[in-house]
């Protein structure tokens, strides 16, 4: 059985319960993301003192750092509604104009992979966003009508973990735009002894500790990482979690000191052994690994480059030192860039 669920930063459907109970309400309860934070909450005091909706939002980062609770924030902090989609769910122009119809003054809509939307729908989007306008056409030819839809101003928050696929268009019609990072052990310890609290379990400083240091500086992975040492806990200790339960448990779910877990190792392997070190292009590392191009790109590969162990070229991805170090092999005088002759 994989453990590398452990450590993947996207949302589990069976988790969402346990995430509703633990996501903050506010930007006072909001753990790290100190800019970020005091901006937002400089725009949303100004939008409340206009009495006017507050401008469109753009969240982006890697996923897991908290850009859905942030949009639930910023319509508890407005003390409006908000109302939540995916990109891809979006087939057709009309069921855009449906959920946009039903969104009522200031009222937030979420769209979550924003990015994903297809190009049709996020043009009849752009008149909805600077104008709060939707145009639809019914039938074709000599049938076809023309409908102008006055919308109620409301505000957009868009979520992307790849801000980069976001197009120019839509990015210019963010007044607000937010890049979330990967947090310090600091924070994720408060995290996680924030978590502790609310679901009423028992935790030393060093438990706790060894937690939030393999969270690959990412909330959703110390939550789910303390919800399962507490497992062990239960099962294999005293039903506290202290360093060496916690110690036990992380190994038994293969997740190392540093946080990285069995795939991301693989990865790491997989280029020093079977490529040289690198450089090697994504669709070969996937087919090497047998994991799709885009998870290695969405998941491992962030923390893996945010950590020193990958490069990444243009000729492709490169192991560096750090990575041999890390895997306990010899680089062989190998530079970060490979060699030239």
């Amino acid at each position: 059985m994989s453990t590398s669920y452990v450590t993947d930063p996207k949302a589990i459907p069976d988790e969402m319960q346990s995430e509703s109970r633990l996501r903050p309400r506010t930007l006072a309860e909001f753990v790290g993301q100190t800019k970020v934070k005091e901006n937002l909450a400089v725009f949303i005091e100004a939008a409340k003192r206009r009495e006017e909706p507050l401008d469109h939002v753009l969240l982006s980062g890697p996923p897991g750092l908290g850009k859905t609770t942030l949009a639930h924030i910023i319509a508890n902090e407005l003390g409006v509604a908000i109302r939540s989609a995916s990109g891809p769910a979006f087939q057709s122009p009309a069921e855009l104009l449906g959920i946009l119809t039903q969104t009522a003054k200031r009222e937030v809509l979420f769209i979550d992979e924003i990015h994903r939307l297809s190009r049709i729908v996020e043009e009849h989007l752009y008149p909805a966003m600077e104008e709060f306008r939707c145009e639809l056409i019914v039938d074709k030819g000599p049938h076809a009508r023309h409908y102008s839809i006055t919308l109620e101003p409301f505000t957009l928050v868009g979520a992307t973990t790849r801000a980069g696929m976001i197009t120019a268009p839509m990015h210019s019609r963010f007044g607000v735009a937010a890049r979330l990072d990967f947090y310090e052990p600091a924070d994720l310890v408060r995290i996680v002894t924030r978590s502790a609290r609310l679901l009423e379990i028992e935790i030393d400083e060093e438990g706790t500790g060894q937690i939030a240091k393999r969270s690959r500086g990412t909330p959703r992975i110390a939550n789910r990482l303390l919800r399962r040492v507490r497992d062990f806990a239960e099962i294999k200790g005293s039903g506290k979690i202290d360093r060496g339960i916690a110690d036990y448990a992380l190994a038994q779910l293969e997740v190392d000191e540093k946080g990285l877990n069995e795939m991301d190792r693989r990865i790491l392997s997989v280029i020093i052994e079977k490529f040289s070190g690198g450089p090697v292009g994504i669709n070969s590392l996937s087919v090497a690994v047998c994991e799709e191009s885009d998870t290695i790109e969405d998941v491992y590969e962030p923390f893996l480059i945010q950590e020193g162990f990958l490069q990444r070229t243009p000729r492709g991805r490169v192991a560096t030192e750090a990575g041999y170090r890390h895997l306990g092999r010899k680089t062989a005088g190998r530079g970060p860039q490979g060699n030239l002759l």
